[in-house]
């Protein structure tokens, strides 16, 4: 039981980084601002879970679950702020040009 353990939590994280990249899609084709916000928080918090699943893996959890509560509050104010950001600018749609396409 103890060798299935390795394989099912590296299974796991290869799972969660696929889905991460479906997500890293919606962050980048993402219509609106609040698709990207939503889009780029859980890419961090799928990021905490696999912080933890290496802590299992290296039989060191203590030291990366300090890490990924580091992470996860880093995570949490930068979505705050750019929460707030985005409330003051209040312009959540892109912007469009006079010729219809999105201004960068």
């Amino acid at each position: 039981m103890n060798a299935f353990k390795p394989m099912f939590i590296t299974g796991a994280g290869i799972a969660l980084i696929g889905l991460m990249l479906l997500v890293l899609i919606r962050a980048i084709k993402g219509p609106t601002v609040i698709d990207r916000l939503v889009a780029i928080n859980v890419i961090g918090t799928k990021s905490i879970v696999l912080l933890l699943f290496a802590g299992i893996l290296f039989g060191q959890l203590e030291m990366f679950v300090d890490i990924a509560l580091g992470y996860g509050l880093l995570n949490y104010i930068v979505s705050i702020a750019a929460s707030r950001y985005y409330q003051h600018r209040k312009s959540l749609e892109p912007e469009h040009s006079p010729g219809g396409s999105p201004v960068s």
